[in-house]
């Protein structure tokens, strides 16, 4: 985690079942929107360079101990038996502190309640939804925005220099796809 940036807790299936497109995956395969959430939340957590943990319940779940993965800089959680994501994001929240501003995501009453009195914020399911759409309408108008730029580049480089460039961009995507490959379980 990095100190001093912003924390958003994200109570995963929560989300899933309040979000319309995830909600319909989970029926046919709650792994499967289970993965869509991390994915989103990936691009998500990267482009707003922020602390970002989904959180999921597995309490019900005999004998599970508290299980930990990393996509990248994004931190997902599997309770153990018997935590909840609400018990597991409270006692986050209480390591945290007052000092580092918290956010949690969902439309759980009473976890949004606790996260108010700990002078935490909070964002209904709704709300985040919103915020996740605008995010990714932002990062695609960035996205045509530098390959429009790319176009316009491309009058003004020689061939030499042109080649330079995609080879540098093709290393980067490799080294990128290779990091994440990586990190992922």
């Amino acid at each position: 985690m990095h100190i001093g940036k912003e924390y958003l807790f994200v109570d995963g299936y929560n989300i899933i079942n309040s979000w319309d497109e995830l909600q319909k995956m989970a029926e046919s395969s709650i792994e499967g929107a289970r993965q869509e959430l991390i994915d989103i939340m990936i691009e998500y957590q990267s482009y707003r360079d922020i602390n970002l943990i989904v959180v999921f319940d597995a309490y019900k779940v005999k004998g599970t101990t508290l299980r930990k993965e990393k996509y990248g800089r994004l931190e997902v959680i599997f309770t153990k038996e018997n935590e909840t994501a609400d018990t597991y994001i409270e006692r986050r929240l209480d390591e945290i502190g007052r000092i580092k501003k918290v956010t949690v995501a969902t439309s759980d009453g009473m976890l949004q309640q606790m996260i108010l009195s700990r002078g935490g914020l909070r964002l209904s399911a709704r709300e985040f939804y919103h915020l996740v759409k605008d995010t990714e309408i932002e990062i695609e108008r960035k996205r045509k925005k530098i390959s429009q730029n790319s176009i316009n580049y491309r009058g003004t480089l020689d061939t030499g220099t042109l080649d330079k460039l995609r080879k540098l961009i093709e290393d980067e995507g490799q080294k990128k796809k290779k990091d994440n490959n990586g990190q992922a379980p």
